[in-house]
């Protein structure tokens, strides 16, 4: 368990900018603040110096003067388009914070443009809005990123490190995530949010979507980028009277020449959760927080292990620090962020869809 330590504390030192050297902060406008997830973004913008927020696309006024009092800022920050925004600043990179069914719209706009995108997940509604967004991005030479809370937790990232790098588990048999919360509702996302985030068209699905991506990117990730060879699901309304258009409990198959991945993705979890077990031929590891691993290898007693943070700033650090360093060139969007890995999540989670609908198993052919 040391390597994994040392490896993150060596990663983290070779990461910092060199003393004496400057780099201009990166121009960053956020499009939309219908997703709730821009409550969490936008405070980690202050006081940072790799990235400079050059301006706010929102069109519904009143949502924008609900942010602009309650983070206290500027309202000549505002603008009601896109076109507004670039008539009167240059601006890099979005974060985008609508719909889900949106993200097409945003990355057609913007890679004409040159302007790179990070969307909060899921990348798209479904594979035709995630093919054209593939198209748009690479005729448009801009870079795609995919924001998951998951990606910036150090005890995925040390496990990753521990099954890949040190092969301490053997080969990969099993992968089983949990994600969820009690409800979109009950937990007290704005109407707003819980708007689009029920509607089968906007969001793509109900718990299926919106925590069922959480564990096809990080089983994905953890298979090296694998297709699966099959997926199968099943969903349930609990509650139709609190989410009637769109599923609140799912849980999803995806099998693997030698593994297999469970995915339970629930509004009905007594509790928030967000964990994964990984299982190997000769041990295991378990990531039950952010920040803790528990391990077996063989011959041993399991241990519990806390992961440090990596420091701000540092590229795995947090979604901010990732996209300033991507629009810089300093690294490529790869793994948990990268399009690749989440072009094959969006086939899971259509293939997952199409299972649930039809009661039956859905073999995916090769490409």
């Amino acid at each position: 368990m040391k390597k994994c330590v040392i490896f993150l504390l060596v990663l983290t030192a070779f990461c910092r900018i060199a003393p004496g050297e400057t780099k201009p902060p990166i121009r960053l406008a956020i499009l939309g603040l219908v997703h709730d997830h821009a409550n969490g973004f936008i405070p980690q913008l202050r006081g940072r110096e790799d990235v400079a927020l050059a301006g706010i696309v929102e069109p519904d006024q009143e949502l924008a003067a609900r942010y602009a009092r309650r983070f206290k800022l500027d309202t000549n920050l505002f603008f009601t388009s896109l076109e507004e925004l670039l008539a009167k600043t240059n601006v890099q990179a979005v974060a985008t914070f609508t719909s889900t069914f949106d993200h097409r719209r945003v990355v057609e706009a913007c890679a004409p443009r040159g302007i790179h995108v990070m969307m909060e997940k899921p990348l798209a509604v479904n594979m035709e809005h995630a093919r054209a967004i593939a198209e748009a991005a690479s005729k448009g030479g801009i870079r795609i990123v995919v924001n998951y809370e998951t990606t910036w937790y150090p005890g995925n990232q040390s496990a990753y490190g521990l099954v890949h790098d040190e092969h301490a588990i053997g080969d990969v048999r099993k992968i089983v995530v949990h994600d969820g919360h009690r409800g979109p509702k009950e937990i007290g996302c704005s109407a707003t949010f819980l708007g689009w985030l029920t509607d089968p068209v906007l969001d793509g699905g109900g718990a299926l979507m919106d925590f069922g991506c959480y564990g096809a990117d990080l089983i994905t990730w953890l298979m090296d980028g694998q297709r699966p060879t099959s997926v199968f699901a099943v969903t349930q309304h609990i509650k139709p009277e609190v989410y009637p258009k769109v599923e609140d409990e799912a849980t999803i198959v995806v099998t693997y020449p030698q593994a297999q991945g469970i995915i339970q993705a629930s509004w009905n979890w007594p509790f928030d959760r967000k964990d994964m077990e990984v299982y190997g031929r000769t041990g295991y590891v378990l990531v039950p927080r952010r920040d803790v691993m528990r391990v077996r290898k063989p011959g041993a007693e399991e241990t519990t292990v806390e992961v440090p943070t990596p420091n701000a700033g540092v590229p795995m650090a947090d979604s901010v620090s990732y996209l300033a360093a991507v629009v810089r060139g300093d690294i490529q969007p790869s793994g948990l962020s990268s399009l690749e890995v989440n072009m094959v999540v969006t086939e899971i989670l259509d293939a997952a869809r199409e299972s649930a609908q039809t009661g039956r198993r859905i073999d995916l052919t090769p490409r």
